[in-house]
């Protein structure tokens, strides 16, 4: 049990990183970035500075709730193998979604 109550605290702690940063990009009146390495957009790039860092914000946000999710989900499971197959699952296979969300949106917004 002391093991889950630690892994709980650790994985909403992460949750709670992700939906900080969506929130402040969503509040950002400067264009955001994706933390990739990539700099943010100058505003003059951009078609509509305030739908792309909501937009980007949510991102963040469905991440947060993706990996406290999942967590949870995996908390019924008995197997502890599948457990970390499908945590690392939602973890790791929201990155490239994410990453392809990205890009949809730079094409949809840059001018």
């Amino acid at each position: 049990m002391a093991e889950y109550i630690i892994s709980l605290v650790i994985f909403s702690l992460v949750t709670i990183v992700m939906i900080i940063i969506g929130i402040s990009q969503m509040r950002s009146k400067k264009p955001v970035g994706f933390y990739s390495g990539e700099k943010p957009p100058r505003e003059e790039e951009l078609s509509d500075v305030v739908a792309w860092n909501k937009k980007h914000g949510y991102m963040w946000v469905a991440y947060g709730l993706i990996i406290i999710g999942f967590f949870v989900m995996t908390s019924f499971i008995k197997s502890e193998t599948i457990a970390m197959v499908l945590l690392l699952s939602g973890i790791i296979g929201s990155v490239p979604i994410m990453m392809l969300y990205h890009s949809y949106l730079k094409k949809k917004y840059y001018k």
